[in-house]
């Protein structure tokens, strides 16, 4: 696809990722909550920095970011800027502001619906603060008209992150970023939000399938 701004990743799709390091402040699936003790703000703050640590690991403001992709540059994942856009087929999609501004931001939306963005590419403003517990539209809360992030963000990579890793990015673009005020215009998109090109057919399966598949060899 010809793009305007190509991410410096040598690939957002099929970026490997880093094994889970220290893992706080997760309560259960789908709850990111904790208590006002010492300690858990301790927990907390370390929860913010893993999540910082995977933010940069994973290269997000390669395309999320006005300027330089590093914590120093004040448009640090507030979104792209409007020369820089990909363009899929016959759309334009841009990427959003990450930092936690209410207005133009994720401040309007809760760790959870992060999440579900990262873990099912649900697009966090037409999906429900849920725990969701299927990827079948219309189960387990699943949206029975789901509602996609547009590509080339690499949720189908993302979503076999654990828990513990994806409510630590959440907690970091919440509570570990200054709030910026930058809007990104809409993505374009087809009808059905991308539904079409998200089929289990085209991605594989989230769990990923037992090791060894198809495509590898077991070893002893």
């Amino acid at each position: 696809m010809d793009v305007t701004r190509r991410p410096t990743r040598t690939s957002l799709y099929l970026k490997s990722f880093p094994a889970i390091l220290f893992l706080v402040a997760c309560t259960a699936p789908g709850s990111s909550s904790y208590s006002s003790g010492s300690n858990d703000v301790s927990a907390r703050q370390q929860q913010v920095v893993r999540g910082r640590q995977l933010v940069l690991d994973h290269g997000c403001s390669d395309c999320h970011a006005m300027g330089v992709p590093s914590p120093l540059d004040p448009g640090f994942l507030a979104g792209t800027i409007d020369t820089a856009q990909f363009q899929i087929g016959p759309f334009k999609t841009r990427a959003r502001n990450l930092t936690p501004d209410n207005a133009t931001g994720l401040g309007r939306f809760s760790e959870r619906q992060i999440f579900n963005a990262m873990r099912y590419g649900l697009r966090p403003g037409e999906t429900p603060d849920v725990e969701i517990t299927s990827t079948t539209p219309g189960q387990g809360n699943f949206p029975a008209r789901p509602r996609y992030l547009a590509p080339p963000m690499p949720w189908i990579a993302f979503r076999h992150m654990t828990d513990e890793q994806l409510y630590s990015i959440a907690a970091y673009l919440k509570n570990g970023l200054k709030p910026v005020n930058h809007r990104v215009a809409d993505s374009e998109g087809p009808p059905d939000f991308w539904a079409g090109a998200y089929a289990v057919a085209k991605m594989g399966p989230y769990p990923a399938p037992p090791f060894p598949a198809a495509a590898e060899k077991g070893g002893q």
